[in-house]
């Protein structure tokens, strides 16, 4: 009914394909959880690459709710993205890009497309919601990625 998009950028002293590579290794979707979110990796087979799947509980009792995610579209050094198979929303699929602007830096650049459940009451009553999350949540991983390079 009412697809949204967020998008996030910030540019890292880093080579985008160390920037990839610090994405894809082991743990880094734990550092990059903002310690407030309660999530918990209940399973993640394949890394990032096309295929690999996850699956998350996410909230807090006895409110947590299952989110099973795929990864497609892999292309090293570059970019990857995550789906929902299963999940809190109708729709989400998250792009993570790392966008060269020369030898030493890059764009970091998350780009979401989701759309909330419930129809219109849902995206009027979750749309400003929503934006507040994701800024906070975006505002932290960025945060991170910089400072693991600064």
């Amino acid at each position: 009914m009412s697809l949204q998009t967020y998008v996030k950028r910030t540019l890292i002293p880093a080579s985008a394909e160390e920037v990839f590579a610090w994405h894809e290794a082991p743990g880094a979707f734990q550092r990059l959880t903002p310690p407030w979110e309660k999530v918990r990796v209940v399973h993640h087979a394949g890394g990032i690459k096309d295929g690999a799947d996850v699956r998350l509980l996410v909230g807090r009792m006895p409110f947590v709710l299952r989110w099973d995610l795929t990864h497609c579209d892999y292309q090293p050094g570059r970019s990857f993205t995550d789906r929902q198979v299963k999940g809190p929303f109708k729709q989400w699929t998250h792009v993570h890009r790392m966008l060269p602007r020369d030898d030493k830096t890059c764009l970091l650049e998350d780009r979401i497309e989701y759309e909330l459940p419930l129809g219109l009451f849902g995206a009027l009553l979750g749309r400003f919601f929503m934006k507040r999350k994701l800024d906070r949540l975006f505002e932290y991983r960025h945060k991170i990625t910089l400072q693991a390079f600064a």
